[in-house]
């Protein structure tokens, strides 16, 4: 069976303090003393007044405690963001967490919302911003002189790695751009058959092109064991699957990662095979502490 990492996504929107939650640092440092292989923090401020952690500051608290975990952004959303503030902010966070960062980027964040208007971003025209930010975001990482689009030439320092950088989406707009743009496709809530797909088109694309062959971390749900809890969560998502996400009722229960640590380890090998290398998880339901020890001992049986 191939390789395959597992993380854990901490809470920073909608609901902050699930049961069981210790906190953005306890957290963090709870899944790596689990033995599991990194921690993500989303990117989803809207203004509305949804409870909602800003994605650099969350993984800087996560990284002050950690030392071997992996440090994801799923995901920073570029075009949301002015491309030499963001790139001074991972460059700080790649130099004080020893280069842990995993740069996954996306151009959807709820566009259109409050907090897009506040801050002067259009949803129009993003995905071509977010492709400029990522050829922009190398230069500047590397403390090479750059001259922003109608701004100064701008040199950073100290210079450091540029993470690896992961571009989300499903369509095949966001599969191209990974293959010809990024290092990795971060697809999400999707079952293994569709991920075996688009990973085909993904290398597909990046032979054409000459590129490597993009990485593959797929964004998921899981809760384990049969709790009331559990089974009530798990119901509510594979629901809004179908009803949000357009699967179809027989894809829906394919997504969702649950029952006990043997039939979870199945459900991890299942992604391994359809070319996943990373699986990023929201635990849903149940006591979080617990299910991430339930999720390493799944990991642990690959």
């Amino acid at each position: 069976m191939p390789a395959i990492k597992v993380g854990i996504s901490l809470p920073t929107m909608a609901d902050l303090a699930p049961k069981g939650f210790p906190g953005i640092a306890a957290g963090a440092r709870h899944v790596e003393q689990a033995g599991l292989d990194s921690v993500s923090v989303s990117d989803f401020i809207m203004g509305n007044g949804t409870p909602a952690l800003e994605a650099t500051v969350a993984l800087s608290a996560a990284a002050a405690v950690t030392t071997r975990v992996e440090l994801r952004f799923g995901v920073l959303v570029l075009p949301l963001r002015n491309i030499a503030w963001t790139a001074a902010q991972i460059g700080t966070l790649q130099r004080l967490s020893g280069d842990r960062v995993v740069l996954g980027v996306g151009s959807g964040g709820a566009p259109g919302t409050p907090f897009w208007q506040a801050v002067g971003a259009a949803p129009e025209g993003r995905n071509a911003r977010l492709v400029r930010s990522l050829e922009l975001l190398p230069q500047l990482l590397a403390g090479e002189e750059t001259t922003l689009p109608d701004g100064p030439a701008l040199t950073l320092a100290p210079a450091v790695p540029a993470p690896p950088v992961l571009i989300a989406g499903n369509s095949d707009g966001a599969i191209r751009r990974a293959a010809l743009h990024a290092d990795g496709w971060l697809p999400s809530m999707v079952p293994p058959a569709t991920v075996a797909r688009g990973v085909a088109r993904l290398r597909e694309i990046a032979e054409e092109a000459g590129r490597p062959a993009p990485s593959t971390t797929v964004w998921l749900h899981a809760g384990l064991g049969d709790e009331e809890s559990v089974r009530s969560a798990r119901v509510a998502f594979e629901k809004s699957l179908v009803d949000m996400y357009g699967l179809t009722p027989e894809e829906a229960p394919l997504v969702p990662i649950g029952g006990s640590p043997k039939e979870a380890a199945e459900r991890f090998a299942a992604y391994a095979e359809a070319g996943a290398d990373h699986l990023d998880l929201v635990v849903d339901g149940g006591d979080w502490q617990q299910q991430v020890e339930l999720i390493a001992e799944a990991r642990a049986l690959l």
